[in-house]
């Protein structure tokens, strides 16, 4: 197996308003070069370009749509993402949903232009449906749990470990990562034992009063 993979999504919270992912940025940037750890990013989509810029830490985008370049008022496009310098991409989050047809052809979009794509489920079902489309990583995320203080790994370890299954009966090839309430370095060692190839995370990180410090506790186990 891999090393395992933390991706960091910003989302939009006021901590990463200005410089705030920038500066998020590089402490995982200084995280990563010291450890080796595989963290990967995910600014605003206002910062995206900056952030791609300046940082020395791979970029994902939050979300990406169907659209070739062209007209598409307010929707991003793989050239968009391409362009910046990110690497990446989320879709399908729970905040941010997508038809099926949809991410599969995002997924598909994306892999012409070589940027990687994390989809999000929210069941081990959608989880398999969405495998069928071959993205590099498919993340579990039970909505409920989203935001808040009990990890997934915890609160529902069988959607974890069930989704690993559904998925690797469709497509062995894809990994698996999980989220929700994921907050620190057991939780990351949990997720693994459980079979998953990391996490995406967001609040635990972003809302932390002092990010490098849960951001170490997290790769520690890595």
């Amino acid at each position: 197996m891999s090393q395992p993979v933390v991706i960091i999504n910003c989302k939009i919270y006021q901590q990463v308003e200005g410089r705030g992912a920038s500066s998020l940025a590089s402490i995982c940037a200084s995280v990563r070069e010291e450890t080796g750890a595989n963290l990967i990013i995910c600014p605003p989509m206002v910062e995206l370009a900056r952030v791609a810029e300046q940082s020395k830490v791979p970029v994902f985008s939050q979300d990406v749509d169907p659209f070739v370049p062209g007209s598409g008022t307010g929707f991003t496009s793989p050239s968009l993402i391409k362009a910046t310098g990110a690497v990446g991409t989320l879709v399908n989050h729970s905040e941010h949903k997508k038809p099926a047809a949809d991410v599969g052809k995002c997924v598909s979009m994306c892999k012409e232009l070589g940027l990687t794509v994390c989809a999000c489920a929210d069941t081990k079902e959608i989880a398999a449906e969405l495998a069928g489309f071959s993205p590099e990583y498919i993340a579990v995320e039970p909505p409920e749990l989203i935001g808040g203080d009990v990890s997934v790994t915890t609160a529902n370890p069988d959607i974890v470990s069930g989704t690993v299954d559904a998925v690797g009966s469709v497509n062995r090839k894809v990994k698996v990562l999980c989220g929700a309430g994921v907050k620190n370095g057991k939780d990351v060692q949990a997720a693994v034992a459980l079979g998953a190839h990391g996490v995406l995370l967001a609040s635990g990180v972003v809302k932390a009063k002092d990010p490098e410090a849960v951001i170490r506790d997290l790769v520690g186990f890595i």
